[in-house]
């Protein structure tokens, strides 16, 4: 079947019982942000501005646990930030998997190679040998590594290991050059992919997150399918990019561009998302075949932010994942106090103008699974979606070119740099400000310096790099 059994039983049960039980709001996924302090600051995100004053809060293990608890929702999508940068990560997955719950953890996959190696380092024995092999071999792994990894761990930590209910879900919003150019940092793709390798060697399940904008190629976000079916991902969320106001804000103050070159009207969704029925048949796409049609512009669906709530270090964020228009200090109050009826656009009437292009998958995905707005054939259309075999992989992803980028020498920065370094009239080049050729802005830096994140990496020196190669075509025709 497309979705592990267990997993479509548990979310169905809970339904099933909520429906039973006759509970107008409940919580079907946690979106539990425990910080949100990050090491990239990628274009279209206003997470660390909107909280610029709290970066270095954090939520205590026990808070984020009781949050699951009081919810009740049987999936936690473990976000922020960057969550494998939260000290107490391996405790707290730990601790939900020990609940009941289904977790992903949604991370960019900068660090997710190191703990990859703590859980390897916590789990040697000689029959190991074998996979550290492969690793070697795949370059996954270095030599120094393998040798750390056979040293063991003293750390008392539980490591994160496999589970059928845990998920590793990976930010990716192209192939190689679009990716490192919207997380604002090369080498970033060739990273997450290398964790993603590495993860389904070790016998996790992996899935990529990517959101969609004005610019995107929609062949691109399909060929990029294709290349990681080829590596065996278990799966793909894909959704459309929303400018919220805390992103709009972002877009104009540091980057200082219009947010309607890069967001998504519910127009340009429609025609973004023509194909999405077509890549659920071949790719395994999470997401209700209801919420596809949505998206594709061939139904309405009516907003339920309450089933996929956000609790963050100031918490309970409300009305949803995107808007705040406050924080509650419990779920239940927030399901009393906010008056849901203000938000949405229902029949296609805007009932709030912050809502009138959203089509986002933690506002409209839920409505697909709690039959909002129910057309006739409805359920047995979501049925036969989850119990119908998981598409195989696709094996013409192998020759997807995927490594477009930084990998050969065209990255964002590296691009801006040929032309700047070329020899003028006077045959000197153009002064960079300190570049090292090779190592502006990569994730390998954010690791080297992992102080260096939440807006004090690279995005000015990327930004007067664009600048100067954009001057450059102009002169030169």
């Amino acid at each position: 079947m497309r979705f592990p059994f267990a997993l479509t039983v548990k979310i169905a049960r809970h339904i099933i019982k909520h429906k039973l039980l006759g509970t107008p709001k409940f919580a079907l996924v946690l979106q539990l942000e425990p910080l949100h302090t990050c090491n990239l600051t990628c274009t279209g995100c206003g997470r660390i501005r909107e909280y610029s004053t709290s970066l270095k809060d954090m939520m205590s293990l026990e808070d984020c646990l009781e949050s699951a608890r009081e919810c009740g929702a049987p999936m936690v999508s473990i976000c922020g930030g960057e969550p494998l940068i939260y000290p107490r990560i391996e405790e707290l997955v730990d601790g939900l998997l020990r609940q009941g719950r289904i977790v992903y953890i949604c991370t960019n996959g900068v660090f997710m190679r190191r703990k990859l190696r703590a859980y390897l380092a916590a789990v040697y024995d000689r029959s190991q040998e074998p996979i550290l092999a492969r690793l070697l071999e795949g370059e996954l792994i270095t030599p120094a590594e393998a040798e750390e990894i056979r040293r063991g761990t003293k750390d008392r930590r539980p490591a994160i290991k496999p589970s059928q209910w845990l998920y590793w879900n990976v930010h990716v919003d192209g192939l190689e050059y679009t990716h490192d150019l919207i997380v604002e940092r090369e080498g970033v793709f060739k990273e997450a992919v290398a964790a993603v390798k590495m993860a389904k060697l070790l016998g996790f399940q992996v899935a990529t997150n990517t959101t969609v904008y004005k610019e995107a190629d929609m062949d691109e976000i399909e060929r990029m399918f294709e290349f990681f079916s080829s590596l065996g991902v278990d799966g793909h969320t894909i959704s459309p990019g929303y400018d919220y106001d805390a992103a709009k804000a972002d877009m104009v103050r540091r980057l200082g561009k219009r947010p309607d070159d890069f967001f998504l009207t519910r127009e340009m969704t429609h025609l973004k998302f023509a194909r999405i029925e077509e890549w659920g048949k071949r790719f395994t796409i999470f997401g209700t075949p209801v919420y596809q049609e949505f998206l594709a512009g061939k139904r309405d669906l009516t907003c339920t932010a309450w089933a996929i709530p956000t609790r963050n270090v100031k918490g309970w964020k409300a009305p949803c994942y995107l808007i705040t228009d406050g924080h509650y200090g419990s779920y239940r109050e927030m399901l009393e106090r906010v008056d849901w009826t203000r938000y949405g656009v229902v029949n296609g009437v805007t009932r709030d103008s912050r809502c009138e292009n959203c089509m986002v998958h933690c506002g409209y995905d839920p409505s697909g699974a709690l039959g909002t707005n129910y057309q006739k054939g409805d359920t047995w259309k979501n049925i036969k979606y989850n119990f119908r075999r998981r598409p195989r992989p696709a094996h013409n992803g192998k020759a997807v070119l995927a490594f477009n980028g930084f990998s050969i020498g065209k990255g964002h920065l590296t691009e801006a740099e040929a032309p700047i370094r070329s020899p003028g009239p006077n045959g000197q080049g153009l002064p960079i400000g300190g570049a090292r050729p090779g190592r502006a802005g990569t994730a390998l830096d954010a690791v080297d310096k992992p102080g260096m994140c939440c807006g004090q990496g690279d995005v000015k020196e990327r930004a007067e790099l664009l600048a100067k190669i954009a001057a450059k075509k102009q002169t030169t025709g």
